[in-house]
């Protein structure tokens, strides 16, 4: 059976604490609401810092968020990516099993498992992130995950891949193999520092391409010089569907120049981490039904809500998951 969509990605442990006040980022010299690319005595240091608060560790990483979403709403999914030979590595393995039932996972021999240590603010949920990518970086190709993106409906890929090491060449790879194969390619920008560091690499992917591309508000921003809305509207012109994603104030959606405005679906908000990962997740998966825009959109703001409602960006609530399926698109 050919799978619904595989994905490739930096395979990344989440380590989340609850910090009670923001002080401790400005101590720390954070920028708040930013990802930090770190190295592993850096990481180690703020974590030793932070651990005494309590640290719940998930799977994570932006486009393995996305597949485990598509995968818990019931499509066929396959993520690649590269661990270490480590205890990170076994238990990232273990979680992508038990929430997709497979994974396409790559071991490295020596390299540490890539970890992202997320501060969440207690006042609003605003997430601030430091980055050790670790192994994921240097997977070296993606040798017979190739002939799986053959068999796809869809690839997803994140900007990280784009920004250096040899997993830049094997996003690359991967695009050219769902290229030559007629496979639509979705792109999620996922992170401002990814808009800014590679602007150029995205516009060419966004103009060559790309099917179905995500971006928060100052992603559109960076990458199209434009206020959101021009800048959906111009990166419309050469991508099929553009998502702009407005924080509390929805999403957009356009497609065919037609632009569908999401509204946002109120809940208590615990933690950012992933809401952007899990809309785009289940997105795809309305997209893969062939639900209109406005349905993709809908179901990616319910599901943004149920990520939103708790500590991880993958939503542990399954019949949360259920119920907002049904309600935008009915019983699958």
């Amino acid at each position: 059976m050919p799978i619904h969509a595989a994905g490739l990605g930096n395979a990344i442990m989440d380590a989340l604490v609850r910090i009670d006040d923001d002080s401790i980022l400005t101590e720390l010299g954070l920028t708040r609401g930013q990802m930090h690319p770190v190295d592993h005595d850096r990481w180690e240091a703020v974590h030793q810092r932070v651990a005494e608060l309590g640290v719940e560790v998930h799977s994570g990483g932006s486009c393995a968020n996305t597949m485990q979403t598509m995968g818990l709403l019931g499509a066929d999914v396959l993520y690649c990516g590269q661990i270490g030979d480590d205890a990170q590595g076994l238990a990232y393995a273990e979680a992508m099993t038990a929430n997709v039932g497979k994974h396409h996972l790559v071991v490295h021999p020596s390299l540490k498992t890539g970890k992202c240590l997320s501060l969440i603010s207690a006042r609003d949920g605003e997430r601030t992130m430091l980055t050790d990518l670790g192994a994921a970086v240097h997977l070296p190709g993606i040798g017979s995950f190739a002939d799986r993106i053959r068999e796809s409906r869809l690839l997803h890929l994140t900007g990280y891949l784009f920004l250096g090491g040899p997993v830049r060449e094997a996003a690359f790879e991967a695009v050219a193999v769902a290229v030559r194969a007629g496979v639509p390619i979705s792109l999620d920008v996922a992170d401002p520092f990814v808009a800014r560091t590679i602007r150029e690499d995205l516009l060419a992917l966004f103009h060559d391409h790309v099917d179905i591309a995500f971006l928060n508000r100052e992603e559109a921003e960076l990458v199209t010089g434009q206020s959101p809305e021009d800048g959906l509207n111009s990166l419309s012109e050469v991508v099929d569907t553009v998502v702009v994603k407005l924080g509390a104030k929805g999403s957009m959606v356009r497609r065919n120049g037609v632009t569908a405005r999401i509204p946002v679906y109120p809940t208590a908000v615990a933690d950012t981490t992933g809401a952007g990962d899990s809309y785009a997740g289940a997105f795809l998966y309305g997209w893969l039904q062939g639900w209109s825009p406005e349905q993709c959109g809908n179901l990616g703001s319910r599901v943004a809500a149920l990520t939103v409602g708790q500590v991880g960006a993958v939503v542990r609530d399954q019949a949360g998951l259920i119920a907002a399926r049904s309600l935008v698109g009915g019983a699958a």
